[in-house]
């Protein structure tokens, strides 16, 4: 049965979650990171044609300094960032929460939802079931090494 595609109050998507933990300026300012590997406030200033504020920018900066998503390191006065998390890794973290929170719920709350991914992708994609069941039996082989 194809479940009806809904939003409860406060839920929200995975890909939505990333727009709602960092707001659009962070979401540019670390995308910018991203793309360059090591940014100072002036070149994130630069890179947004001096639209926004310098001390906007360097707010935002240090805001995802302190969310731990950009390292940094001073130089004379000035902080160049870096990031602290790839994309990969962002995305995964994201996806981790998602996760955590639908199995958060005790060993009651697991079983509908284990089921529910294995409906939804079933009707996605018969090679997917395939690829689940491959990554089950790879996790168990690796457990019972772990335990031998």
């Amino acid at each position: 049965m194809k479940a009806p595609r809904f939003l409860l109050r406060g839920f929200r998507r995975p890909n939505e979650v990333a727009s709602l933990a960092l707001g659009k300026l962070e979401r540019a300012v670390l995308d910018e990171a991203w793309n360059r590997r090591e940014v100072s406030v002036r070149d994130i200033y630069l890179a947004f044609e001096e639209r926004i504020a310098y001390t906007t920018l360097m707010t935002t900066l240090d805001r995802l300094y302190k969310k731990r998503l950009l390292d940094r390191r001073k130089d004379g006065r000035a902080f160049f960032y870096a990031p602290a998390v790839s994309r990969e890794e962002f995305a995964h973290g994201i996806r981790e929460d998602v996760i955590d929170g639908l199995l958060g719920h005790g060993a009651e709350g697991v079983r509908p939802v284990l089921a529910c991914i294995v409906e939804t992708v079933s009707d996605h994609d018969r090679e997917l079931l395939d690829e689940l069941e491959r990554l089950i039996k790879e996790k168990k082989r690796e457990l019972k090494h772990k335990t031998d």
